[in-house]
């Protein structure tokens, strides 16, 4: 007798299941930012209409909104790689402090060069500086079995301080001209052009999509991508098959961290022009959320930056005008991480429910 095949449900189709756990994750996330609002004495309604203003409803608010989805998308990168090869970079805001500190110091301090090559030269410091501060966890967890969450967070620390450092009253990178504790400023030959008048914005933006086009080719049409993700899905069976576990953990968070590098160089030559202590507000945190939110993926985490670009530059006029703290954008952060790790067990139990359910009934039918 022939064996009828179960009928293909929606539930079944992981695309389906995919987005309903990032649509729900989000819904849940800005209804439990909704209710806090509400208890804390807040208007939700007008608090958010003012966020989303602030993010769209002006040439310069969405200008800014793309300016904070520039370092999100790289950072965020950086993040995904790590992860599919198993590995947690938690050092990213590390990575963007030293990348930063390289740009600004090649970019004030090399002159007469054409602004090709000079921004080339300062960018490819920047990812050197950042690779360097992701392979000393690398090695770390390679070598010595160091996990890399304890080791990158330690290096975030030391980052800070070097950058902190490097811009105190003596310090090597110090403007004497100011009392501002900041490096001079990059020489113009250095600097990013502006694509949109009227807004901050510049051509890193199209860098960064490049990079995710070039990520994407990395993990899913190389030999090195496949290796990263076999390492990534399971480490007895990659090294069964013959791959080189240290090899592969250490390269890829320097190749992580090298993402984080180029965030930070692309932020001091496209926006700040200059080093100051602790420049990044935070990007390296985010990219996590956002490298959840995009599913792991390098096109995914594209409209997971712009989403949290949207709150970043939105938070500014919704503090403005509903009074609320850009803090309540940390808030559903936090929040969006957490209903999306609660959505993965309860999608696979309904998964498992619906494909018990189906193979009982092929069963029967046979």
């Amino acid at each position: 007798m022939l064996e009828r095949k179960p009928h293909k449900n929606m539930l079944e189709n992981d695309s389906i299941l995919i987005s309903i756990k990032v649509s729900s994750a989000l819904i849940l996330a800005f209804l439990f930012g909704f209710i806090i609002l509400f208890l804390t004495g807040h208007n939700p309604v007008e608090a958010y209409g003012s966020l989303l203003q602030g993010a769209f409803g002006s040439k310069w608010g969405f200008g800014e909104t793309l300016i904070s989805t520039v370092p999100l998308i790289f950072c965020s990168l950086g993040f995904i790689l790590a992860f599919r090869c198993g590995l947690f970079n938690m050092g990213l805001e590390g990575q963007i402090a030293l990348g930063g500190i390289v740009a600004a110091y090649l970019g004030y301090s090399i002159h007469g060069l054409p602004p090709v090559i000079h921004i080339t030269i300062c960018i490819i410091g920047a990812a050197i500086a950042g690779g360097l501060w992701g392979y000393g966890p690398g090695i770390l967890k390679a070598r010595f079995g160091i996990h890399e969450v304890i080791g990158t967070i330690m290096m975030n620390y030391i980052a800070y301080d070097i950058s902190a450092y490097m811009v105190s009253t003596n310090g090597p990178m110090k403007d004497r001209l100011t009392e501002m504790p900041a490096s001079p400023f990059i020489q113009n030959s250095a600097k990013m052009v502006r694509i949109w008048k009227g807004t901050r914005l510049h051509w890193g933006i199209f860098l960064a999509v490049a990079m995710s086009v070039v990520v994407w080719f990395i993990l899913f049409r190389t030999r090195l991508g496949y290796k990263l993700r076999a390492v990534g899905k399971n480490q007895f069976a990659a090294e069964a098959a013959g791959i080189n576990i240290p090899k592969y953990i250490t390269l890829t968070m320097t190749l992580s961290g090298v993402f984080g590098g180029i965030a930070g160089g692309v932020q001091i030559l496209g926006l700040h022009y200059r080093l100051f202590a602790a420049f990044s507000p935070g990007y390296g945190w985010d990219a996590i959320a956002v490298g959840l939110l995009g599913l792991l993926h390098p096109y995914g985490i594209l409209a997971a930056s712009f989403l949290f670009g949207v709150l970043r530059s939105g938070s500014i006029l919704m503090q403005a005008v509903a009074g609320v703290s850009k803090d309540m954008i940390s808030v559903i952060t936090g929040v969006i991480i957490f209903f999306l790790g609660m959505t993965d067990p309860v999608g696979n139990f309904i998964k498992n429910k619906i494909s018990r359910k189906e193979y009982g009934n092929v069963s029967k039918d046979t």
